[in-house]
């Protein structure tokens, strides 16, 4: 029985589209992007300007930076600005733990008076009430402990207990309070509801069930929100000076006035420290967050040092690709 003609033609044509170079030797061309090798160049070029300017014009006096960097004075200031966040920081979240618990209370109250105390002091500047603390004694010269409505046991004098160290904790906590009840009670609503429904069928106590069950879990939103919230903190003690508190911005300025060819320099130390503190608490915040990914993601988050050793493995083999070629 003879073959049909297509079918002779599809067994003995051979192919139009066969490759003049081995498989193996053929190289994907990438999808060309002139708009991004645009973008790219005009970005180098102003960097390049940026870095250029920075180190020839000489407003900036670098010779002065470095005599201010590492002075005394400014290592002082940079000591109390520390002292102040870390002790903002800490009471600041055991205060916005106690008005995040009580906004998610059962009695009205309780939230009603978180609400209003969250509502108050974000709507309020930090200046505000960081000055409406340094006058305090004028409306309240002693402070009492005692029967409420009734007699004192103790009573303090408020100008002693008032210090501007004090004045500053206490602005910066009320204020970072009221941010970080926020963040807990979204790091709490988190939790999914059937872990409280389990704990409650276990029967457990209701403050067990908080400590062991709900809050480890709501750290991982919690945590790395609230390192965020640090730098801004960070920031915001510069305006502890405005209470005569000479923590990193304050001794600058008291400096500026004394050496006022010296203001350009000192500004650049004090940008420079907050870029250092700033930069520190990044790089916590982005292990922290790390940390708090295990279990939740299938992979973890390379770091810096695993990102640099995969970049360097990728151009070597690329070499080595091009090599073989």
């Amino acid at each position: 029985m003879s073959e049909s003609p297509a079918a002779v033609s599809l067994v003995t044509a051979p192919p139009t589209d066969t490759p003049s170079r081995p498989l193996a030797a053929q190289r994907v061309q990438p999808l060309r992007r002139p708009g991004r090798w645009i973008a790219t160049a005009v970005v180098l070029v102003l960097a390049a300007q940026f870095v250029h300017g920075l180190v020839t014009n000489p407003f900036y006096q670098w010779d002065r930076f470095g005599y201010w960097f590492l002075r005394p004075t400014i290592l002082d200031g940079l000591l109390i600005t520390l002292e102040v966040t870390a002790w903002s920081a800490v009471l600041g979240l055991l205060g916005g733990i106690v008005f995040a618990l009580a906004r998610l209370s059962g009695s009205p109250v309780l939230r009603a008076v978180s609400w209003t105390y969250v509502w108050a002091l974000r709507s309020v500047p930090l200046i505000v009430v960081l000055l409406f603390l340094y006058n305090f004694s004028a409306l309240y010269q002693t402070l009492s402990i005692g029967v409420p409505f009734g007699p004192a046991f103790v009573r303090f004098d408020e100008s002693r207990l008032a210090t501007d160290m004090a004045i500053a904790v206490v602005g910066l906590s009320l204020h970072e309070s009221a941010y970080a009840a926020e963040v807990v009670r979204g790091g709490i609503l988190s939790v999914d509801q059937g872990q409280h429904e389990a704990a409650a069928a276990l029967g457990l106590p209701k403050g067990y069930q908080f400590r062991r069950i709900v809050f480890p879990q709501a750290l991982r939103s919690i945590t790395p929100n609230y390192v965020n919230q640090l730098i801004n903190l960070i920031k915001s003690s510069s305006l502890v000076f405005y209470v005569s508190l000479l923590d990193l911005f304050g001794t600058a300025q008291s400096m500026g006035s004394t050496y006022p060819g010296d203001i350009v320099p000192l500004l650049l130390v004090v940008t420079v420290w907050y870029l250092i503190l700033t930069s520190v608490v990044s790089v916590i915040q982005f292990y922290v967050e790390r940390y708090y990914a295990r279990g939740a993601t299938r992979t973890l988050p390379p770091t810096p040092l695993q990102r640099l050793r995969a970049g360097l493995t990728d151009v070597r083999d690329r070499i080595r690709r091009e090599a073989a070629v």
